[in-house]
Parts: structure tokens; sequence; C-alpha cells
């Protein structure tokens, strides 16, 4: 089996060169480009990312389409602010996703990714069915360009990330699975995680983390290898039991030097398991 690519992500409101260049020095294969504005997907954007990924020799693996306007990552205001499950931002949220799947295509990459948001457990509920309608709209446009949808996991529990997929029984629907946010959100073990939605799983975010300690405020990330992540058999699994062949994006929440320094200590910690 090949190695599994190893990426870094970036921003679209940073200059681009410069977001390539950075996973080209650290002598990485790949990167993954995230934007929440949707004025930034413009030609102009595109073209400078499709030249310095030609530069620089790196594949762009996916699109995190960001939400704009206000969100909180938290338990409280967070289920009321994150994602299009609530309504008052819903529509400006999913044109944002429908901007952001034109703006993959202009580059020439084969997804765009998300935060849902707090999907509903209970599939009776009212934002459960609307969040499906939903995502059926953005599925149907995704698949029209020849693209894929994946989820970025995090707020919602494992089964009810597989009950969602199911219901909106779309062929090109796919998982980046954030093994930390599985953990930062108390929703699951993300090795375990795999027994419920294993077969969806596109791409990884290599992010460690801390399970919460209080019931308002999410765990905390870590470097990784100082949180509750088992790589070695997360990494192990997806590649034997699921014939994962995705990238592995690193993603460090914090910025300035000691990011760099964590980010070089994790590809040492995923160029064996890869």
């Amino acid at each position: 089996m090949s190695k599994l690519k190893i990426g870094v992500i970036g921003g679209l409101d940073d200059d681009p060169r410069a977001m390539v260049k950075k996973a080209a020095d650290l002598g990485l294969e790949g990167c993954q480009l995230a934007c929440w504005e949707p004025q930034l997907y413009t030609d102009a954007a595109a073209d400078r990312v499709n030249a310095a990924c030609a530069e620089f020799d790196i594949e762009i693996n996916t699109l995190f389409a960001g939400a704009p306007g206000r969100m909180v990552w938290d338990f409280y205001d967070g289920p009321l602010t994150i994602g299009i499950v609530p309504r008052d931002n819903r529509e400006a949220r999913v044109n944002g996703l429908i901007a952001g799947a034109d703006f993959a295509k202009k580059i020439g990459i084969g997804s765009i990714m998300t935060h849902c948001g707090f999907i509903p457990e209970d599939p009776n509920d009212e934002l459960y069915k609307d969040v499906v309608e939903n995502l059926k709209r953005v599925c149907a446009y995704c698949a029209d360009l020849g693209l894929e949808f994946w989820f970025e996991t995090g707020q919602e529990t494992p089964v009810t990330l597989l009950r969602t997929i199911e219901d909106v029984g779309a062929d090109n629907m796919g998982i980046n699975l954030d093994p930390a946010n599985l953990i930062l959100y108390g929703k699951g073990n993300p090795v375990d995680a795999l027994d419920v939605f294993g077969k969806y799983v596109r791409g990884v975010h290599a992010k460690d983390g801390l399970y919460p300690t209080n019931g308002k405020e999410l765990g905390h990330e870590t470097p990784m290898g100082e949180g509750k992540v088992d790589f070695p058999v997360l990494i192990g699994r997806l590649k034997n039991e699921f014939g994962f062949t995705g990238h592995l994006t690193i993603e460090r929440e914090i910025s300035g030097p000691q990011q760099i320094e964590d980010i070089k200590r994790a590809i040492g910690i995923l160029r064996p398991l890869s």
C-alpha cells in the first residue's frame, strides 16, 4: 500500500503562495484550504492558488468551506450559532457552501467540507429534518459539479452523523474525521467511532486533545502525543480495515513559532504510521 500524504491547513485569506510554500518547506505533500468568508472566492484567488500549487508541487485535498457569521465554540452558545443547524443564518451559510463548491471546481479539487453544527440526535426534531433537507440541496449542487461533500466531525455523535448521511441519501457524501474534535466535544472515542462510520472517512485532521472537564467548555487541544487520540491504532484501522487512502492534514490551532515546532513533532509521529 502506498504511503498516505501528509499536509497542513492554510487560510484563503492568507497569501496562497506563502501557505503552499509553508507545506513544501516542511517537506509535506499536501495542503488543506480553509475559508470563512465567501466573498474571498474570486477568480483571482483561484489563479493564485493554482499557480502556487504548480510552483511547489503541493496537492490541495479539500476546501473547508466555513460559514459566515457569529459562531461560539462552546456547549451553550455553540448549538445556537454553529453551522447550518441554527435557522437565523442557515440560508446564507448554505449559499456559502454553494459558493465554496464553485471555487473548489475552479481550483481542481474534488470536495468541500464544513462543520454542519450540533445536529440534533432526535431524528424527529424539526431542526434535524431541516438540516437533512438543506444538505440534500448542497449535495445535489456538489454532485452536479462532480464534487463530494464531507462532514467535519465535532458537534454530533457518530451515530447521529451516520443517520444524517443515510437520511440525506446522496452518493457523494464523506467524512473528514477530526479525531480530536470527537474528544474535545465529548462525543466519542475516535477509534471506536470507526465502527460506526469508518467506511465514509475520506480525510483526517491530525489533531490531538483532551476531554471536557466541565459542562460549558470544550476540552483542550494539545500537541500531538499529549492528548487522548491513539493515532497508531486509528491510522492502522483506517488503512487496513477501510482501505483509507486520503490525506492526513495536521491541524494545530495556535500561531507563531510554537505552531511550527508542534507541526514538526506531528510529522515525526505520522511518517512511520502513514
